[in-house]
């Protein structure tokens, strides 16, 4: 390495919003107040699946688990990027940038999959009501969050050691909120081209896949909803369903744009704008989607909160 004069990356510098240097006391502010709003929200959702009697059912189990991964998913970027908006410094180490990547990967992997879980569980409630009880029975509901959980750790740390097994002997800034993939490509040193595609395939496999899985679901739940005899149980049948549908919406819709779009098809600053959306705007949003438009959350928090 001395003889090819080349030097080795101990660690990045996340400019974020360092372009804003005159707002970044609004943003730290702004970033604070979404951030302890997730926690507040989704704590309150998380407790209140597990105190209410009739809130226990395999929809508000699914409910209560996805609570906690935005939580978990949301703090593996947030309180960072608060850190470097109060400090300034915007430096971290190469293995924290791993270790950050790594889980970035694996949660954002799992909400893909516990949103399909979630969907399967409106298609069995709504196209098999009969069965409902017995499939969706407890040990099942349990073995599919574990599943959605763990089923993608080994390919994504595997993915996350051949990203960080690149040779970075540049520039060390990334131009990104959080260390992720497709920034890290651009100050990699040598050819990208097989990890970047078998990247690519493993999103494709573990986001797209998914995603897939919820339109097929959807398709059958509104075939058998439109199906029903009366007016008000349709009504009632699309209710149950379209909370989730608008959180598979937002994260999808977002994501998809920084994701599947070709790199000359946005610019950095959008790709943050919309990581920012997919990773804090969303987890905020999606505790008031499901409550305000559910009756039995909402007759809990009557419950909970004096009037």
């Amino acid at each position: 390495m001395a003889g090819d004069n080349l030097t080795v990356v101990m660690e990045f510098i996340l400019l974020g919003f360092s372009d804003l240097p005159k707002l970044q006391g609004i943003l730290f502010a702004i970033f604070l107040v979404v951030y302890l709003s997730i926690l507040l929200e989704n704590s309150l959702l998380i407790f209140l699946t597990k105190i209410d009697s009739g809130l226990k059912t395999p929809m508000y189990f699914f409910l209560g688990n996805f609570s906690f991964l935005e939580i978990c998913y949301t703090s593996v970027t947030l309180p960072r990027m608060l850190a470097d908006l109060w400090t300034q410094k915007r430096n971290i180490s190469f293995l924290a940038c791993a270790v950050q990547t790594c889980f970035f990967f694996i949660l954002g992997v799992a909400e893909c999959l516990l949103l399909a879980v979630m969907a399967y569980d409106r298609y069995v409630a709504i196209c098999k009501p009969l069965y409902y009880p017995l499939i969706m029975n407890h040990k099942v509901c349990v073995q599919l969050v574990v599943a959605s959980w763990m089923i993608g750790v080994p390919v994504l740390i595997e993915q996350t050691y051949q990203i960080f097994s690149l040779n970075f002997c540049g520039p060390n800034k990334i131009n990104h909120i959080f260390c992720d993939a497709s920034p890290l490509f651009k100050l990699a040193c040598g050819d990208t081209y097989k990890i970047e595609i078998s990247v690519h395939v493993v999103a494709q496999l573990f986001i797209l896949t998914p995603f897939l899985f919820i339109l097929a679901s959807y398709i059958k739940i509104v075939t058998t909803i439109l199906k029903l005899p009366s007016t008000s149980g349709r009504s009632k049948a699309f209710s149950t369903c379209f909370s989730h549908l608008m959180v598979v919406g937002l994260f999808y819709g977002s994501g998809s744009i920084v994701y599947f779009q070709p790199k000359s098809g946005h610019s950095a600053g959008s790709v943050k704008v919309f990581a920012l959306f997919y990773t804090t705007v969303t987890p905020m949003f999606n505790p008031l989607i499901y409550s305000l438009r559910n009756k039995d959350v909402l007759a809990a928090l009557r419950k909970l909160l004096p009037k």
